[in-house]
């Protein structure tokens, strides 16, 4: 059986291998693994979720804020959810490769995610494992989505900071205002902003932010060059003075809410056996007025 005071002593020293074991045996819903996450004691660690859409840079901004944490002696947890492998279902471990520099440094713990088809750019067992990595002793959790668009915006119910990475040629302004990106992001960041336009979509990002915000807290808008290393400096401190700001009671509940209903959810969806339901399906779906609802429900009596 595991043991989380083994795996945190492991993290201590820089040893990844048991907190490596038990994300898979989280991840793989092995019999037990129920009971470890029940003897978890989260801590205050600031969860920073990365989104954006494809292509934006968000794998190589998320490296170079490692290394901003670790010159500052932090321990850095990175969760990257990639696309699953049509072949053997596991993660392509695109982002892995592209943060190659940090995977074997005693600071950083970097985990490459399968979506397993889980829509929301993120996988079914995100709460789980990143709660673990909060109890086990590390300084900054980060989460990186998959970079699927319009369906991404389930990172705003996880993470405490959310991170909207675009690029100068992300789209026009009715495309990202129904993609929900404008409503969830904490901070925007223009990256790649040496590409023609940027300066000039950097504005209207802000003139949005202002247009669609009524407080006084706008979301700061950061021009970045990842692959050079500019604003990241800037941005690292956003996020950390973000991470730092007390989280209302009402917006703590609500955040606590929606992770039970995806709690109770995917645990719900654990007790069906799909392959009788599915033999069940070839049965009745060959009737005449086959009716879905109907089906439905005696599986969620």
């Amino acid at each position: 059986m595991l043991d989380i005071a083994n795996i945190q002593k492991g993290v201590s020293e820089g040893n990844f291998l048991l907190l490596a074991k038990a994300i898979s045996f989280i991840e793989n819903k092995e019999e037990g693994s129920p009971i470890l996450l029940q003897q978890l004691q989260p801590q205050l660690v600031p969860v920073i979720g990365f989104t954006g859409p494809p292509g934006a840079g968000k794998s190589t901004l998320v490296s170079a804020m490692i290394e901003q944490w670790v010159l500052a002696g932090k321990k850095v947890a990175v969760l990257s959810v990639d696309p699953s492998s049509p072949f053997h279902k596991g993660a392509i471990l695109g982002d892995r490769i592209r943060m190659k520099e940090w995977y074997t440094h005693p600071q950083v713990f970097i985990r490459s995610l399968a979506t397993r088809g889980h829509l929301g750019g993120l996988m079914s067992g995100i709460i789980e494992l990143s709660t673990l990595l909060q109890s086990v002793g590390f300084d900054i959790v980060l989460i990186e989505t998959v970079g699927v668009g319009q369906s991404e915006i389930e990172i705003a119910h996880l993470a405490d900071t959310t991170v909207v990475v675009l690029v100068p040629e992300a789209g026009d302004e009715v495309q990202m205002m129904k993609s929900g990106l404008m409503e969830i992001a904490d901070i925007f960041v223009v990256n790649k902003s040496d590409r023609p336009d940027a300066a000039s979509f950097a504005n209207h990002i802000k003139q949005m932010v202002m247009e669609s915000h009524t407080t006084n807290h706008l979301p700061p808008v950061i021009a970045t060059i990842a692959t050079q290393n500019i604003g990241i400096q800037e941005l690292a401190n956003a996020v950390m003075e973000k991470a730092s700001l007390p989280i209302s009671l009402p917006q703590k509940k609500q955040m606590l809410i929606r992770k039970m209903y995806q709690l109770i959810a995917a645990e719900k969806m654990r007790q069906i056996d799909a392959t009788e339901m599915e033999a069940q399906l070839d049965i009745v779906f060959a009737q005449p007025h086959f009716n879905i609802f109907d089906f439905a429900k005696r599986y969620y009596k």
